[in-house]
């Protein structure tokens, strides 16, 4: 009996730690990539309202010249 050498043992609480972290880094990676949509969302979102900001600027603006060229 001692002759015949034993198989390796694989445990099975080894296998799940192993397949949690898997999971784990495929949920970091998903999270970042998200991370990365959003803030690029954000930027758009931002140049849009400096657009807006600067065009109701310039209508104000351009509404004040006239009323001083008109009441000279």
């Amino acid at each position: 009996m001692s002759d015949m050498p034993l198989p390796p043992f694989e445990c099975a609480p080894g296998h799940r730690l192993t397949a949690h972290e898997k999971v784990h880094q495929i949920q970091l990676d998903t999270l970042g990539r998200r991370l990365d949509r959003l803030e690029q969302m954000l930027e758009r979102l931002e140049r849009r309202i400096w657009l807006t900001v600067y065009g109701v600027a310039a209508v104000i603006l351009a509404q004040a010249f006239q009323s001083i060229i008109a009441s000279q």
